[in-house]
């Protein structure tokens, strides 16, 4: 699929901050919708179809963290967050609302152009080879249908937690450090955001009812990073 058909929603109450990063990604072939507050995001989503979203997080009428929320109730298109705020609890916060990424002002357009470029490839269907169907006790992973149930109902998974969760469960037993997910879910290698891994591995896990206590999926390697282990049948093992 070609960027000429992927759709952008740029919400952003700063004109010149939005004419630059249009005027950027329009330069790439991409077809960028404009917002210039929370509540004009809110109507252009409800009636059109997009590929990725951008969103100020500091906006007029609805907040970006609002706006967030709202998107994500219905869809799990990517979403890069744009903010002044740069602390790491910061960028938690938004992980934790449903972000995929997150960039702080001021920032460089070409940076956010090799972001979108990178969120929308990884949305296409994966190209390394699997299976089209995980199936792992009550937990299945069907890639096709981009869905997970788990004992019978379907998760609500983000793009970011839906390839985390294929990525680790692809290879049970392998143990993946931080920057090794990095790359293969943000599709990135990018100092520092060894730490977004670890939002997104929290978020999964509370998706899944997954206590990092006493995992039943998601192991965490200390010092390295996280592994995919099935869980093992009880009548298998009555003393665990």
């Amino acid at each position: 699929m070609t960027t000429e058909s992927k759709r952008i929603l740029l919400v952003e109450d700063e004109k010149a901050i939005r004419d630059v990063v249009s005027a950027y990604l329009e330069r790439e072939g991409y077809w960028v919708t404009p917002a210039a507050d929370g509540q004009v995001a809110i109507d252009q989503f409800s009636k059109s179809r997009f590929d990725l979203v951008v969103l100020d997080l500091m906006l007029p009428k609805v907040p970006g963290e609002q706006v967030c929320r709202t998107v994500r109730d219905t869809s799990d298109v990517p979403i890069i967050m744009l903010t002044a705020k740069g602390e790491l609890e910061d960028r938690v916060a938004g992980l934790e609302l449903g972000a995929d990424d997150y960039l702080v002002k001021p920032f460089s357009p070409r940076e956010l152009v090799a972001r979108v470029r990178a969120l929308l490839r990884r949305a296409r269907v994966d190209e390394e080879p699997q299976r089209n169907r995980l199936v792992y006790g009550g937990l299945e992973i069907d890639n096709v249908a981009h869905k997970v149930v788990l004992s019978g109902e379907q998760l609500d998974l983000t793009a970011s937690e839906f390839k985390l969760l294929t990525t680790l469960a692809r290879y049970p037993g392998r143990v993946y450090s931080r920057m090794e997910l990095v790359e293969k879910v943000l599709g990135y290698d990018f100092e520092g955001y060894e730490r977004t891994v670890d939002s997104h591995v929290k978020n999964l896990r509370a998706k899944l009812g997954d206590d990092p206590r006493r995992p039943t999926f998601i192991w965490t390697v200390h010092g390295v990073g996280y592994r995919f282990e099935p869980p093992q049948p009880s009548a298998e093992s009555p003393g665990a």
